[in-house]
């Protein structure tokens, strides 16, 4: 079957003319959406304007990354996109603003009036999936994600933390025409074609117990492990020097915890100068990790793309979100122009993220998205 999903990305460093090339290769009549993922080092008031003038009948969503993936494989400072015909596919789109202070009956309204709105559009489709692209700053992924997931839980929900080129400062989502800071979208999308979940994790749990005796779950800061201050105890179960402790190091010797039966990464982002270190997800006192040992990535990766061809057959695009920390493991073993042949296999548009939502649960060093497929299983 014919490929109905426009995939397209610029390596242009001119945000105008990187959003005039992407347009050329994704502008199809009678789309209804676009997503897009752009390095934040584009001038975001010029790339806005210019996608507002192209794609003027058609809802555009997307947001800034850590590196984007596309036609092109992994890039930094690139812009991908796709478009997607109203014909086989129909989306509702949200925003929730003021993020950080966002308390849980709120995100339960707005979860239950976007399916609501969604519902009365959909019409016969069968398939249905819903995506959050959310401020990777905010430390809030992991309570927005368990509450869409509590308020919606026969949809698979995949999506990624918004990144701002490893600064760490300030993430952007697009919506109607602008780019939001302490944001997130949710994206609903009801498709005639076969939808199948894909997730990637390269660690394995080892046998070192850490249990985090003293933490401060609002702020991700862990200050104590066994009862010893955080970040000497952590460099003591890992080999390593207290003073070696940096990005590359965490991206080596993440920690993983069981949640029903499930291993999940949990990845450090720092240490601090008082000795507590800072996670990328929320942390509470009295939970026990385990120091996790990696396998081999692009093996890894290889062989969970492979479970989904072998389920839905030859993509025709798949949304995914790949860890930051990943990218900087790839780049550091040269492996990055290998995982970019295994995504561009599977027509994948995606980005690096500062954290991925999978299942309900927000977590690290983990590639995860969703593969779509053809109305009847087929592939071009």
């Amino acid at each position: 079957m014919t490929r109905c999903v426009k995939l397209g990305q610029s390596t242009l460093s001119d945000p105008e003319a990187a959003v005039r090339d992407l347009h050329q290769q994704i502008s199809q009549p009678d789309a209804s959406l676009v997503i897009f993922f752009c390095s934040s080092r584009y001038d975001l008031a010029i790339l806005a304007n210019t996608l507002n003038q192209l794609f003027v009948d058609t809802p555009v969503v997307g947001c800034t990354t850590a590196g984007e993936i596309g036609p092109a494989g992994y890039c930094d400072h690139s812009i991908s996109g796709a478009s997607f015909p109203a014909d086989h596919f129909v989306a509702s789109v949200a925003r929730l603003d003021s993020l950080k202070s966002a308390e849980v009956g709120r995100l339960q309204t707005f979860a239950h009036s976007l399916v609501l709105r969604h519902e009365h559009s959909k019409g016969e489709l069968p398939n249905t999936f819903a995506m959050l692209l959310i401020d990777g700053v905010s430390q809030r992924e992991d309570a927005v994600t368990r509450t869409l997931f509590n308020s919606l839980p026969t949809i698979p929900i995949v999506g990624g933390s918004t990144g701002d080129d490893l600064v760490f400062k300030d993430t952007w989502v697009f919506h109607q025409g602008l780019f939001h800071t302490n944001s997130a979208l949710m994206l609903l999308m009801s498709t005639r074609c076969s939808i199948a979940p894909v997730k990637s994790q390269h660690f394995v749990a080892t046998d070192q117990r850490l249990v985090i005796t003293a933490a401060d779950p609002e702020r991700r800061l862990v200050t104590e492990i066994n009862g010893l201050p955080a970040a000497a105890e952590y460099a003591r179960l890992t080999g390593v020097d207290v003073d070696d402790l940096n990005l590359m190091r965490f991206a080596a010797s993440p920690v993983v915890v069981m949640i029903e039966g499930k291993e999940y990464v949990r990845s450090i982002r720092q240490a601090n100068p008082d000795g507590s270190l800072s996670f990328y997800c929320a942390i509470e006192a009295g939970l026990v990790f385990r120091v996790a040992r990696g396998v081999d990535l692009i093996e890894n990766l290889r062989l969970s793309l492979e479970s989904v061809r072998q389920t839905l057959g030859s993509p025709q695009v798949m949304l995914a979100f790949d860890c930051v920390l990943r990218k900087l493991e790839m780049g550091q073993n040269d492996d990055t122009a290998r995982a970019s042949a295994l995504t561009q296999a599977c027509n994948t548009l995606g980005f690096n993220s500062y954290g991925e939502q999978f299942g309900g649960v927000h977590v690290n060093q983990t590639f995860t998205g969703l593969a779509i497929g053809y109305p009847e299983g087929g592939q071009s």
